[in-house]
């Protein structure tokens, strides 16, 4: 694989995005523990300094890739991609399984929920996964009942892969069902214009 091409800030439609910085951590925080936001995690709460560590690290990390997206200056949303080996032959060095997939995710303000961010962010995430970083496979999961995140990764071309039932544990509702969607390197390369 080559080296990560990896260049910030990135637009996205209306949005530019650019890593962390501490900044940040505060404006994100005020709505990433809101009812409305965690509704649809799997890890209804983070504790402050425990996010801010991480996010921060994440800067120097060539494995996780967290981003901010601002609309004039204001944080509208975040997003997620971290790279990781390929199922294949773990006991051998090197191969082409290694980091050939990545997972994204996002979350967006509820205040700027609607207006096709994530959908923006998602976009550059793929983009930065297969033109950036050179992965052939990125995956994303959701909670099937969470309809936004359904339309907005098919809405990116991805493909639902898999239906688990009841196979996620949710802090407030118990065991629900999840979707889980793939798209290959090929397939986005083939969507591109």
């Amino acid at each position: 694989m080559n080296a990560p091409d990896i260049r910030w800030p990135r637009t996205a439609g209306p949005l530019v995005l650019r890593p962390p910085r501490e900044e940040d951590i505060e404006p994100i925080l005020q709505w990433r523990n809101r009812p409305e936001v965690t509704r649809w995690l799997i890890r209804t709460h983070v504790e402050p300094e425990e996010f801010r560590r991480s996010w921060l690290e994440s800067v120097s990390d060539q494995d996780e890739h967290r981003l901010v997206a601002l609309v004039d200056d204001e944080i509208v949303g975040v997003g997620e991609l971290w790279v990781s080996d390929g199922m294949g032959q773990s006991h051998a060095a090197d191969g082409p399984w290694r980091r050939a997939e990545a997972g994204i995710g996002y979350l967006i303000d509820p205040a700027h929920a609607g207006r096709g961010y994530a959908t923006a962010i998602g976009e550059a995430l793929l983009e930065l996964a297969f033109e950036g970083i050179g992965v052939r496979r990125v995956t994303a999961g959701c909670f099937a009942d969470n309809l936004p995140s359904v339309r907005v990764l098919e809405k990116l071309g991805m493909r639902r892969e898999q239906h688990g039932i009841e196979d996620s544990w949710h802090a407030e509702l118990g065991w629900i069902d999840g979707y889980t969607y793939g798209l290959l390197a090929s397939e986005w390369r083939g969507m591109s214009p």
